[in-house]
């Protein structure tokens, strides 16, 4: 008892003389920080996640909260039969729990199950709408066309997506001809057009 009472009065005049850090914002600090990450998520109980990240830090006071990866994060999503449909890479991550929304920055490339990449600097991906999109620029080198453009929306599998003020290259390949229309398609334009009212 007499050594445990004099421990404790030695730690006491210990931590009274050492120089500690003052934390004024708690918010600032994350509740969890953990370091090398490779884990699963579930979703209604079925594995759909595979999340694998240099740091994870979780800060539960910041409105709204959020997880945070500041080292990169790469993802892989399984389908119902456990077969990767697509995998995401990226610089940062940040995963607003509460919205259950991730946001996605830095180089960000996607690649889906058809073998077409996704490439852009901004993407956030809702789980509860079950869509990812993104408002900037980003660049899509598919299997058939190549096309970059802004303001992209896409389901979560990335295979059913439109995007906007879009260009790109429609390659056909050599044993593909040009379509020509044939002497009646010709014919009948030509009937169609005489029948055209041009009178003022």
């Amino acid at each position: 008892m007499g050594c445990i009472h004099l421990m404790g009065l030695f730690s006491c005049h210990e931590e009274e003389n050492e120089t500690t850090v003052d934390i004024n914002n708690r918010e600032d600090q994350p509740i969890l920080k953990s370091i090398g990450v490779s884990t699963l998520i579930s979703d209604s109980g079925v594995i759909r996640y595979k999340i694998i990240s240099e740091d994870w830090f979780i800060y539960d006071r910041k409105d709204p909260p959020y997880y945070s990866f500041e080292k990169g994060l790469f993802l892989e999503k399984f389908d119902e039969n456990y077969h990767v449909d697509a995998f995401i890479n990226c610089d940062t991550a940040y995963y607003y729990n509460i919205k259950r929304l991730w946001e996605l920055r830095g180089r960000v490339c996607v690649k889906n199950l058809k073998g077409e990449t996704f490439k852009t600097s901004l993407l956030y991906w809702d789980m509860n709408q079950h869509e990812i999109y993104s408002p900037a620029y980003m660049v899509i080198d598919g299997i058939e066309q190549d096309l970059d453009g802004y303001n992209f929306k896409s389901n979560e599998s990335m295979t059913d997506y439109i995007i906007h003020s879009s260009s790109g290259a429609f390659p056909m390949g050599e044993d593909r001809e040009v379509p020509h229309p044939n002497d009646q398609e010709l014919i009948m334009f030509q009937s169609d057009s005489s029948q055209v009212n041009t009178a003022p």
